[in-house]
């Protein structure tokens, strides 16, 4: 039997190398077109930028303290409110409570901040998980068996003049508005 001839056929010349730098400029150039479309308009010199920065992550304010004597505390902000013709605002709560901590935020907001430090001393009393210095919020008939925060408001002489029995219970579900209609209401 014969034997096939050999093929005199040189091999075609090798496009590999030019196909792989084709697809690399393709690439350059998409990647170039996706960057410069997505990339903010450049502002103005002088100009402010029309989007609001985003707002920091929210972190939990060490509000309570564990370790603090509430009735020294509340005597202190007596006397206090008594020399700068104030009343006492009493915020019964614990760290770990979200509400309390969106309490905290509203009081801070404008125009609950200027209201608070015009017309009140603030007192904020660590109630554990509603099984510490309970006799404290009983004193001044609040209510925390049902939840915190709870607020109380005294008069410079200790006389109670608001005591919460839930309203704020559900804060973070509440308007800052609400914390201005009580601290309007009982400013004095």
């Amino acid at each position: 039997m014969p034997q096939p001839k050999a093929s005199r056929r040189q091999p075609a010349p090798a496009r590999k190398p030019f196909w792989l730098a084709l697809a690399a400029v393709v690439l350059a150039v998409c990647a170039e077109a996706y960057y410069l479309v997505q990339r903010p308009a450049p502002t103005p010199p002088g100009s402010t930028s029309a989007t609001p920065a985003a707002p920091a992550p929210f972190m939990a304010k060490h509000l309570y303290s564990e370790t603090a004597d509430p009735n020294a505390d509340i005597a202190a902000a007596l006397a206090q409110a008594k020399s700068e013709h104030k009343r006492v605002l009493i915020d019964f709560g614990g760290d770990w409570c979200g509400d309390c901590q969106v309490l905290d935020i509203y009081l801070h907001q404008p125009p609950n901040d200027q209201l608070l430090q015009d017309n009140f001393v603030v007192v904020h009393v660590w109630v554990g998980h509603i099984d510490t210095h309970l006799d404290v919020p009983e004193r001044y008939g609040v209510l925390i068996h049902k939840g915190v925060p709870e607020l109380a408001v005294l008069s410079p002489d200790g006389r109670v003049l608001y005591a919460q029995k839930g309203e704020f219970e559900d804060m973070r579900h509440m308007e800052s508005s609400s914390v201005t209609e009580l601290l309007e209401k009982w400013k004095g």
